[in-house]
């Protein structure tokens, strides 16, 4: 072994604060670094990987088959520009129900979701080759693939209804399939689908063209095929990027967030290495100039210290990868998910880029910091290190001892004076953790107000007709349930009124509308009330205070050319055209179908009243109570799910665990900074002792030597956390194509401020707590003849 390995070796094993430090430091660094440029690019690239393996459709198109024949389309793959196509198949858009529990029934008028159900023999080997993720595809009429994701939680083996009465039949989901371009909810047999009798039927088309790169070329594409085709018989386009824009919109999500913590971890580790090797050279001179008269030339000596940061780096480094890598696969799992692609791993490219680069920045880094020892002389090390340096803070500590505080306390606080790039090492790095804290505690905030507003959950309790009635006590009924009478509003909210713990309601009856500049069916929502606290939220405007004022989506704005103050026509799918003034934006995100709510007329009749229980009361209890006392009206009560999404859930631990890695990276560079700081003066320290001070004392003088820079470093780094967190929410709701409500941002309160600012404090005092019980136990002799 050289002598230069000796000196490296000796200094890892000596220094184990320092190569425990940058140990954990570089494992933060490439752990962040690693979650934030490989979900980038996984973010970016499934859906494309996805959309050339199943060769998707550049457009899907739906014919009326009263005007275009299958023959008639079927010649449309003759057209300009079409390179493939696949179809035509009927198409409709069918009821599915989940069976009714053991010895219920559903009650009349029972609704469930709609599905698209496409008539297909097979997932097809051309255009939009579908995936089954699970099972077999559909041979027999009674089958049905079910696409993944769809809304409902299906499997295969699991019975489900579909179509309406009297042609709804039970099927079987024989398989679980993947469409990259959204063609439809299920898929089953042509003679399937047709035995449903749905009451329109659709033929779907679907082409790829040489041309379809960009909506003007999609755009023409269409006019080509709907010029090859009579008159109206195109009634939907849906083209490829219209697909790639909203099933990207998750996943857009992760790209501010994973850039804010990346940089993060990546300027925190930079700071910690280069104060960690600056420290451990400024304390070791002595031993510097011992070494260079020995023998070592400079370039030795600067790749001795280089070479003991490196060690604990690369050890960092390969840790950093493994729990990166572990870390992203929920992450890309869901990904994977999304598009029913092939497992997904960060790319092998990725991890070399990452950890290459953050070895790079580690060496810079202690190379600076070492090069300070390799430029002095063999003298002056020697003549430096065992000289005390230059007083400094001595007016600080003057100013200090005036103060009415125990002498180790004034001590302590002069303390960062004397070292004072030392110490604003540690406010930084203080300041980076308290400002991650600050960031993940307002984006879980802002996460879950969004889950709400998107979801519009904010009502605990809901009541409709669509639960048992009429049950016999043995829970069994003979033949079909009886219809019930319209259910008189003024009876349901006396019941309402009269249940304890009843906080507030709104009635609301929807139905399917018409609006021009919208194609398909808008929900026309009228309320009895102002729904804003079930978890409906402003983006501008305000809500409607009377028949003939509206609230519509920033989608619908958008797709209808519309502004606040503008008006809107509404054609129900029962009753005449309604005109209404535009009076708000609602944060409705993905809601492509339309939304159109207004105030209701005083005769309404709701199909829906949606409930907020008071503060303390037991849902489930309430939920019992008023089930009782609706019965004898035909109602049922539900209990909304308070399930928390998934990606939310991803994001918000994912916040948690890199916030942790932070405070963690800043807790052990206040330690070692403070282990370092103790070693300079432990002369300093044992002559107090000599002079009486307990080591209760010394504990508290070496505390007290924090408390300034945790107090600094929370003061700075609490507004620089709020000030990311309105930097990097809107930037995720833009990523999202959303403009988020001003709810979601005003997520701060001043004692929840006050106390992160005071994290800092308690960061700083739990770094230095292990070298201050070092000083304290230290004997004065000991402390007096150490070098």
């Amino acid at each position: 072994m050289s002598a230069l390995s000796k000196v490296v070796r000796s200094g890892v094993h000596r220094r184990w604060v320092q190569t425990v430090v940058i140990t954990l430091a570089t494992a933060a660094a490439v752990t962040a670094g690693l979650l934030g440029v490989g979900l980038l690019v996984a973010s970016n690239a499934p859906f494309d990987h996805a959309f050339v393996a199943q060769n998707g459709a550049h457009l899907n198109v739906l014919t009326d088959p009263k005007k275009a024949t299958a023959a008639q389309l079927a010649a449309t793959a003759d057209a300009d520009g079409v390179t493939e196509t696949a179809g035509p198949f009927p198409t409709a858009q069918v009821m599915m129900l989940p069976p009714p529990p053991p010895g219920m029934s559903d009650p009349e008028g029972a609704r469930g979701p709609m599905w698209t159900v496409v008539g297909r023999t097979g997932p097809g080997d051309s255009v939009d080759r579908v995936t089954l993720t699970d099972g077999r595809w559909a041979q027999n009429p009674d089958e049905v693939v079910v696409r993944g994701g769809s809304g409902f939680r299906t499997a295969v083996g699991q019975t489900v209804r579909l179509g309406e009465s009297p042609n709804r039949r039970e099927v079987t989901v024989v398989g679980l399939a993947r469409s990259v371009s959204d063609t439809a909810d299920a898929w089953m047999t042509p003679a399937g689908l047709a035995a449903l009798k749905p009451p329109v039927t659709s033929y779907q088309m679907l082409y790829r063209f040489s041309d379809a790169g960009t909506d003007a070329q999609l755009t023409t594409a269409r006019k080509t095929v709907a010029a090859a085709l009579p008159d109206g018989a195109v009634t939907s386009a849906k083209t490829w990027l219209t697909v790639k824009k909203a099933a990207n919109v998750q996943t857009s999500l992760f790209v501010p967030f994973l850039l804010a913590f990346g940089g993060l971890s990546l300027l925190l580790s930079v700071l910690i290495v280069g104060t960690v090797i600056a420290g451990a050279v400024g304390s070791t001179l002595r031993r510097i100039g011992i070494l260079k008269a020995l023998g070592f030339t400079p370039a030795q000596v600067v790749r001795a210290y280089v070479a003991q940061a490196l060690i604990p780096a690369v050890i960092g480094a390969g840790i950093g990868a493994v729990a990166g890598n572990l870390i992203a696969v929920p992450l890309l799992t869901r990904t994977e998910d999304l598009y029913g692609t092939v497992a997904l791993t960060i790319a092998p490219w990725v991890d070399v880029v990452v950890l290459g680069g953050v070895l790079l920045i580690v060496t810079v880094t202690a190379s600076a910091a070492a090069g300070r020892a390799g430029r002095l002389s063999a003298v002056d090390a020697l003549a430096v290190g065992r000289t005390p340096a230059a007083r400094r803070g001595q007016y600080a500590a003057r100013l200090a001892g005036r103060l009415p505080l125990p002498r180790p306390v004034t001590l302590g606080l002069a303390r960062p004076f004397s070292a004072p790039l030392r110490a604003g090492a540690m406010v930084v790095a203080i300041a980076f953790g308290a400002a991650a804290v600050t960031l993940a505690a307002g984006l879980a905030t802002s996460l879950n107000r969004i889950q709400v507003a998107a979801e519009h959950s904010g009502a605990q309790i809901i009541v409709d007709s669509f639960g048992p009635q009429n049950m016999p006590p043995g829970g069994e009924r003979e033949g079909p349930p009886a219809k019930p009478d319209p259910v008189d509003p003024a009876k349901v909210t006396a019941v309402l009124d009269a249940q304890e713990g009843t906080g507030r309601y709104v009635g609301v009856k929807e139905t399917e509308a018409a609006v021009p500049g919208i194609s398909g069916n808008t929900t026309y929502a009228q309320y009895t009330a102002n729904p804003g606290w079930a978890g409906y939220e402003l983006v501008s405007g305000r809500w409607f205070t009377k028949p003939g004022e509206a609230v519509v989506p920033t989608e619908v704005l958008r797709n209808t050319d519309r502004e606040l103050g503008d008006t809107i026509t509404v054609t129900p799918d029962e009753g005449a055209a309604v005109t209404l003034t535009i009076v708000g934006e609602v944060f409705d995100p993905g809601d492509n179908d339309g939304l159109v709510m207004t105030q209701g007329a005083a005769d309404l009749q709701p199909g829906t009243w949606q409930v907020g229980v008071a503060d303390g009361t037991d849902v489930t209890a309430y939920a019992q109570t008023l089930t009782t006392a609706l019965e004898p009206l035909g109602l049922g009560v539900h209990i909304e799910s308070e399930g928390v999404d998934e990606l939310i859930l991803i994001i918000d631990a994912l916040a948690g665990l890199l916030t942790l890695m932070l405070v963690t990276v800043a807790g052990l560079g206040v330690l070692n900074a403070v282990v370092l700081d103790v070693r300079a003066r432990v002369h300093d320290i044992g002559i107090h002792k000599a002079l009486g001070m307990t080591p209760r004392q010394t504990l508290t003088a070496v505390l007290s030597s924090v408390a300034l820079i945790g107090l600094a470093g929370g003061l700075i780094g609490v507004p620089a956390g709020v000030l990311m967190h309105g930097i990097m929410v809107p930037a995720m709701g833009h990523g999202a194509g959303v403009e988020l409500p001003p709810v979601i941002m005003t997520v701060f309160h001043p004692v929840q401020l006050t106390i992160f600012a005071l994290g800092g404090l308690a960061l700083a005092g739990a770094g230095a707590l292990l070298p201050a019980g070092w000083a304290a136990k230290t004997r004065t002799a000991t402390a007096l003849r150490t070098e």
